[in-house]
């Protein structure tokens, strides 16, 4: 049976940096660990919570229940063709150096997702994306444990219900269910995604065209805009980039000819979320700890000591002024605990 451990600290186990508690803390390293874990009597009466890394997450307050960590490692090639493998990865892995391995080996497809914070498991919960890549497009399977049973659980790609950073993880089984592996299908011979001009451009005075030379790219602009949790509290990306109706989008247009979209499904247009909070004024502003960072609007940082609830009454205040001044309602994409 894991330990289960009492008033744990979360301040390391989340990137804004926010001194929470869990009343209980449990570290699963197995199936075996998770399938033991609910059977005791801690997780049959309390409520739960599955944390990875914390990367997509803001305590707003302690968690008057038990974390679970799925911390199960390791990495396996399962199979392959002349075109592509497929690779099995443990939830407990942390995503960007699962980026790293894949690119020493030449695999591609995930390159573009380089130094995005978190844990494997994670990744298809959230479909994390960047720079026209969603991790959709090489997860061939995700396997997971019903939290209620203990039974194994398979969800092919089709049944992920991927979308725009969602899934079924954050739908029907959420809080139902804890991953445990993901399989990748990643290429042996890599086509480069330079749909984003930056990255292009970037790639053009690269003495390599490969999937390492793209993640080199990637980390660069990265860092270049976004700052280092270790260093000042973040969880990358606080909101969702909002898609509107294309009648919608004429009519901001005509009132602030110079808002920048991008195409989405369905004739929709994509709104930088950034674009409509820097032009709130809200771009660098701080109140106490809690702010936004000064290199890009779309990041809510913790200067040292701001608590959760502080963090979210700044995101509030954002919400309400993006939505006076433009009619466009912001939703988060950070998970509010």
């Amino acid at each position: 049976m894991p330990d289960i451990l009492k008033n744990y600290s979360l301040r390391d186990l989340n990137t804004f940096h926010i001194d929470a508690r869990a009343k209980y803390y449990c570290l699963c390293r197995s199936i075996k660990d998770l399938q033991e874990l609910i059977s005791d009597p801690v997780f049959l009466k309390e409520p739960g919570l599955i944390l990875g890394e914390g990367s997509n997450m803001l305590f707003s307050a302690d968690f008057d229940g038990l974390v679970i960590r799925p911390g199960i490692l390791g990495r396996e090639i399962i199979g392959e063709d002349k075109h592509s493998v497929q690779i099995q990865v443990g939830a407990g892995e942390n995503w960007d150096e699962f980026v790293a391995w894949a690119t020493t080996w030449n695999f591609g497809g995930i390159e573009n997702l380089s130094l995005i914070p978190g844990s494997v498991g994670s990744s298809p919960i959230q479909n994390i994306g960047a720079y026209g890549v969603e991790v959709e497009h090489t997860i061939e399977r995700v396997f997971a444990m019903d939290i209620l049973t203990g039974q194994k659980l398979t969800f092919e790609k089709d049944a992920c219900r991927f979308g725009y950073r969602d899934s079924i993880f954050k739908g029907s089984w959420k809080n139902k269910c804890i991953i445990t592996s993901v399989v990748f299908r990643l290429a042996k011979h890599p086509e480069l995604k330079l749909g984003y001009q930056q990255v292009a451009d970037k790639m053009a005075g690269m003495d390599r065209q490969d999937v390492e030379s793209m993640r080199k790219v990637i980390i660069e602009i990265r860092e270049s805009k976004l700052p280092d949790p270790d260093k000042l509290g973040n969880a990358g990306s606080f909101f969702k980039n909002p898609v509107i109706a294309a009648d919608d989008y004429d009519s901001l247009s005509t009132s602030f000819p110079e808002i920048p979209s991008y195409p989405a499904p369905a004739g929709t247009r994509k709104i930088p979320a950034a674009w409509l909070i820097d032009q709130c004024g809200w771009k660098g502003k701080r109140i106490g700890d809690a702010g936004t960072y000064e290199k890009q609007a779309l990041v809510l940082v913790n200067h040292g000591n701001a608590t959760g609830r502080q963090m979210l009454e700044l995101a509030k205040n954002i919400e309400r002024d993006v939505e006076k001044k433009f009619g466009v309602k912001l939703k988060k994409e950070v998970n509010i605990i």
